[in-house]
């Protein structure tokens, strides 16, 4: 089933994070280490969590996306639930559990290898992905699959109008440019709000603060949602 959205070449933007490679589940196991790592006496993983998420908008806004960012929100959590004066050696500890994300090696999500390189023949692919610039373009070179993009976007943030800057700096069209990705928040929402069409694929651990409602694509608008990276072929 194609439904007709093969008929001629489009421009996919493609999310990275989530979407081509696992991600949010290394930061969910330095988050982990690092509840398992404070006094349980004092605040429950639950209540830690919902600190670590509160620390984590604040250093974003101030800071922006990447594992050093991530360090910083470790600490100053650590620092807002401590009960006594924080150690330099509990800071160091702390921030440490952030080094686990920075080892990982690239694994791609199931479906990625095999789909690209034919989605790459049949359209232009664009990669557009949040983050710190130099951490994005080290995960992509280390990817195996930088190849099959012609260019690459690396926004400070996801929001309507960064969409809309994409859309005018390569000329696009539109009606026929497609966002992909597994965020509501940063792929899907925004990019239905600057015009464009947008396919979610489905991931199940994607970051918290990145979930919210679905919003509803305006006809001739187009919105898909997909299980698995694979079934873009059925479309595209």
């Amino acid at each position: 089933m194609n439904n007709g959205y093969r008929a001629a070449r489009q421009t996919l933007l493609l999310d990275a994070d989530d979407t081509l490679w696992e991600n949010n589940i290394y930061f969910e196991q330095a988050i982990a280490a690092f509840i398992a790592f404070l006094d349980q006496q004092q605040h429950s993983p639950a209540q830690v969590r919902e600190v670590l998420n509160r620390c984590e908008r604040a250093t974003i806004a101030a800071h922006g996306y990447g594992v050093s960012s991530f360090r910083r929100s470790l600490i100053s959590c650590l620092e807002e639930l401590a009960h006594r004066p924080v150690t330099d050696e509990q800071r160091e500890q702390a921030g440490s559990f952030a080094q686990s994300i920075v080892d990982q090696q690239i694994e791609l999500l199931p479906g990625v290898a095999e789909t690209l390189p034919v989605l790459a023949q049949r359209h232009q692919l664009i990669l557009v992905t949040k983050g710190n610039e130099e951490e994005q373009r080290t995960k992509l070179a280390a990817s195996t699959v930088h190849m099959h993009f012609t260019e690459v976007e690396i926004p400070a943030e996801k929001h309507e109008e960064a969409y809309r800057a994409i859309v005018s700096r390569y000329s696009l069209d539109a009606k026929t440019t497609w966002m992909i990705g597994n965020s509501p928040r940063s792929d899907i929402n925004p990019a239905l709000a600057a015009g464009l069409n947008a396919v979610y694929v489905h991931h199940p651990h994607t970051w918290v603060l990145e979930n919210e409602s679905l919003d509803e694509a305006r006809p001739p608008q187009k919105l898909i949602e997909l299980a698995g990276f694979a079934e873009l072929t059925n479309y595209f």
